[in-house]
């Protein structure tokens, strides 16, 4: 039974990581279980780099294996941003609501079919002797004019899916696991640890 520690204390992330990995023998920590660990310094230029600087240093701080994600969204109208800033675009204490307001802002008369943009995730699993594994999940939409919906969190009210004509804000949690950037995430780094853990 394989010791991996997910390089985040929020709860929900953890139960998610859980659940998608559930099925190998592997016993999920969270990093609040493991008491007073410095935080990792996240100073990559992109998703990859943050995940791999998450892991490495969570595996190198509790001497475990270590798995660490990074995501956020990319507007293609605003060269890929906000991107590594998703959850700061505001400033560093933004809320979802400030966050949403600047990229309405910044997307000010930018025409529907020019506000493509995509929700990204990538995950890596750095091992105890510094073997590397890493996946990633992509979620393709738009951006709308004005948010929709009362679910999610983040940008979620933002994101229309033309496929299902509705926003992720508008789904449930279980079809947003079907076609999210996480849980697409989930399913490549599940299958990839199967075959590294046999």
């Amino acid at each position: 039974m394989k010791e991996i520690v997910i390089a985040s204390k929020n709860a929900g992330k953890v139960a998610e990581i859980a659940a998608a990995l559930q099925h190998l023998p592997v016993r999920i920590v969270s990093l609040a279980e493991l008491g007073d660990v410095p935080e990792a310094v996240e100073n990559g230029a992109d998703f990859s780099e943050n995940a791999l600087i998450k892991a490495r240093f969570y595996a190198a701080s509790t001497g475990k294996a270590c798995l660490a994600d990074d995501s956020g969204l990319e507007v293609d109208a605003l060269g890929g941003e906000p991107g590594v800033y998703s959850a700061r675009y505001a400033g560093e204490t933004a809320t979802d609501a400030q966050n949403n307001a600047k990229l309405l802002t910044k997307l000010k008369g930018v025409a529907d079919e020019k506000r493509t943009a995509r929700f990204r995730c990538v995950l890596a699993f750095v091992d105890t002797d510094k073997q590397t594994i890493t996946a990633q999940g992509v979620c393709e939409g738009e951006i709308l004019a004005a948010a929709r919906g009362a679910g999610g969190f983040g940008y979620d009210p933002l994101f229309y899916i033309p496929a299902l004509g509705q926003t992720l804000a508008e789904i449930s949690i279980a079809e947003k696991n079907t076609i999210s950037h996480r849980g697409a995430a989930l399913r490549n780094i599940a299958e990839k640890l199967a075959g590294y853990l046999q």
